[in-house]
C-alpha cells in the first residue's frame, strides 16, 4: 500500500510517487521492499530479515535511516511479537511488515486523527503513539493485577501466589527493556545526524522521548511494586511459621512437665509410696501441671 502524505492521507500507487516525485509513505512485505528501494534510490549496508529482528533501533545510513521495530504484543508479551523495519530519507517513509500490523495502524490514523501527516515527521509520530498507546493500557492492568495481589495477601488468599506473581514480573521486565529501547531510538531521531527532518519538526521526537521515558519510569515503578508484593508475601509467610513454631512452643513446654511426671511414675519402684493409689493420683498431678502451666502462659500474654 502506498498513502501520499498530507492532512488526509490518500492512497496511490508506486508509479504516480515516481512520475510526480512527491512524498509518501510505503507498506510493503519482505518480498517486495528491495525493489521498492531500488526504485526510490534508498540504499543500506547490510542485509536484514524481519525473523532477524529481536529489538527496537534505529542506524543512520548513508542517505537514509534504517531502524527495526520489535514491538510486544498486548495478548502475549512474552511470546508474540509484532517485527517491522523502518528506511526513511528526505522525502519517502518505508515500512516493511509481514503482517498486517503496520497497516492497521494506518487505517486508525486514517480513520481518527485529523492531521494524519502532512510532514513525515508527523506521520512518524502518529504512527508511533498508535502503537505506544496501547501500552499505556496494558500497564495499568499490571498495576490492577498487583494491587488484587497485595489485597488477598492481607485476606490471606495465598494460594498460588508466586504463580500468579511471577508472570506479571517477566512481562514487566520485556516492557521496561522495549521502552529503553524506544527511547534510545527517539533520541536518535531528534538527533538526525543526516539533516533528514525539518528542524521545526523535530520536536514531535521530542514528544515521544518524553511519553517512552514516562512508560519506562512506570513500568521501573511497577516492578518496584512487584518486590514489595514479594516482600509482603514473605512476611506473610514468616509470620505464619513463627506463629506455627510459638504454638508447637508452648504445647512442648506444657507437656514436658507431664512427661517427666509420667516418666518418674512409669519407674514403678517397690518402696514408691504412691504405688499402691498411683494411677488416680498421677491424673490429679497432670490435671493441676497443666492447670498452672496455662495460668502462667496466660498472664504472660502467651496464649
Amino acid at each position: 500500500m502506498v498513502y501520499l502524505l498530507g492532512e488526509q492521507l490518500e492512497e496511490t500507487s508506486t508509479e504516480y510517487v515516481l512520475q510526480n516525485d512527491v512524498p509518501a509513505v510505503f507498506i510493503l512485505n519482505e518480498t517486495e521492499y528491495l525493489e521498492v528501494l531500488k526504485k526510490l534510490k534508498m540504499s543500506f549496508e547490510g542485509e536484514c530479515r524481519i525473523s532477524d529482528i529481536s529489538f527496537c533501533k534505529i542506524e543512520t545510513q548513508q542517505d537514509c535511516l534504517y531502524g527495526t521495530l520489535s514491538i510486544p504484543s498486548l495478548i502475549d508479551v512474552v511470546g508474540l511479537k509484532y517485527k517491522l523495519m523502518l528506511f526513511i530519507n528526505s522525502k519517502y517513509i518505508v515500512i516493511v511488515d509481514n503482517n498486517d500490523f503496520a497497516l492497521r495502524i494506518i487505517k486508525d490514523i486514517r480513520k481518527k486523527v485529523f492531521n494524519q501527516g502532512d510532514t513525515k515527521e508527523r506521520l512518524l509520530y502518529n504512527f508511533i503513539v498508535g502503537f505506544m498507546n496501547r501500552g499505556t493500557n496494558l500497564l495499568e492492568d499490571f498495576e490492577r493485577d498487583l494491587m488484587v495481589l497485595d489485597d488477598d495477601i492481607i485476606h490471606d488468599k495465598i494460594q498460588n501466589f508466586q504463580n500468579r506473581l511471577m508472570p506479571i514480573r517477566k512481562q514487566l521486565l520485556i516492557l521496561r527493556n522495549y521502552y529503553e529501547q524506544l527511547t534510545d531510538m527517539f533520541k536518535e531521531l531528534e538527533e538526525d545526524e543526516n539533516m533528514l527532518f525539518e528542524e521545526n519538526q523535530s520536536r514531535y521526537f521530542g514528544v515521544l522521548t518524553n511519553r517512552a521515558e514516562r512508560l519506562m519510569d512506570k513500568t521501573k515503578h511497577l516492578l518496584e511494586y512487584t518486590m514489595q508484593v514479594k516482600d509482603a508475601y514473605r512476611d506473610k509467610i514468616n509470620t505464619e511459621q513463627n506463629n506455627n513454631m510459638q504454638f508447637l512452643t508452648i504445647i512442648s513446654t506444657i507437656f514436658l512437665p507431664l512427661t517427666l511426671v509420667t516418666s518418674w511414675y512409669g519407674m514403678n519402684f517397690q518402696n514408691m509410696p504412691e504405688l499402691e493409689h498411683g494411677y488416680p493420683f498421677v491424673i490429679i498431678l497432670s490435671i493441676i501441671v497443666l492447670t498452672i502451666c496455662i495460668i502462667i502462659f496466660k498472664k504472660k500474654k502467651i496464649l
